[in-house]
């Protein structure tokens, strides 16, 4: 069973949610947890995981042979980025940092002076502990694509579990609803919207579960820090009534949940009673 984890606003717990569950989940069945929060990787912090590299991934760009090159500028006028610049009469310019890997241009390009080459925009890397297996992407810095980043990753999971064999599979999200969130939801059995008693978290929640609506994918919504303002909990609460929606679990905003940052542990390990918590979710979803 593959389940995400999400919720559209930053900050909200999602990684916390991902990496509690795991932690529970390990104890019943083998488990893999795949941080797909490429541009800001957290869950090896969250478990104390020493991570080891498995592989770069890069990106497709274009390489031209001016020898061949009749500047015409038909490259550029396929570019959407804007990634190529050209001039009447001069070869074009290539601005790397704007380019997708599209490679449209090399597509169009009537006298083959076009090539694909590659650059490095991310690293995968893989750890093991509370008996998790983490496989993390992390974007390199000043790279755009961590959609691209996190589309690999998955593959690579995928590659990873034909000989690990897990029969749990979570997936801590980006924040937001782009690119890298879709790359993150697609191919799930189930959604966990994670959020928080605020208008923005509610407003970044119905978002991100249109979208599990439009993949035609199974969620339900934990709302965390839900004692901080129990009146706009309600609202949360009479949101997912309204729309057949079920709310798993309520997590209240505790002290336990900080030292458990500090202290790079799960929070079901710094203190026993939330395991309640997260075996409820568990015992919720582990049968859809």
């Amino acid at each position: 069973m593959k389940i995400a984890i999400t919720g559209g606003k930053g900050g909200v717990g999602k990684s916390m949610v991902a990496t509690s569950l795991a932690t529970e989940f390990a104890k019943i069945n083998k488990t893999m947890l795949i941080d797909a929060d490429a541009e800001c990787p957290n869950d090896h912090l969250l478990l104390s995981i020493k991570r080891k590299k498995y592989t770069d991934v890069y990106q497709a760009i274009p390489k031209w042979n001016f020898k061949k090159c009749k500047k015409c500028g038909k490259c550029a006028s396929v570019c959407k980025q804007d990634a190529i610049i050209f001039v009447k009469g001069k070869y074009p310019a290539f601005v790397k940092d704007a380019c997708i890997g599209c490679m449209a241009c090399k597509n169009v390009c009537p006298y083959g002076a076009i090539t694909e080459a590659k650059r490095k925009i991310g690293t995968i890397y893989t750890g093991k502990k509370y008996n998790i297996n983490l496989i993390s992407g992390e974007l390199k810095l000043g790279e755009l694509p961590s959609g691209e980043v996190i589309a690999k990753l998955r593959k690579h999971a995928d590659r990873i579990n034909k000989k690990l064999k897990a029969s749990t599979i979570i997936i801590d999200s980006p924040p937001g609803i782009g690119c890298p969130v879709i790359a993150s939801l697609v191919g799930t059995d189930y959604i966990i919207a994670v959020t928080e008693p605020t208008p923005s978290a509610l407003f970044d929640l119905k978002r991100v579960l249109y979208l599990a609506k439009y993949f035609k994918i199974e969620h339900g919504i934990v709302i965390n820090k839900y004692d901080l303002a129990k009146n706009f909990s309600k609202e949360i609460e009479k949101f997912a009534k309204k729309n057949k929606i079920e709310v798993l679990e309520k997590i209240p905003y505790q002290k336990d949940f900080i030292n458990s940052t500090i202290k790079m542990k799960p929070v079901v390990e710094i203190n026993p009673k939330y395991k309640k918590i997260f075996k409820n979710i568990i015992d919720q979803i582990k049968f859809k």
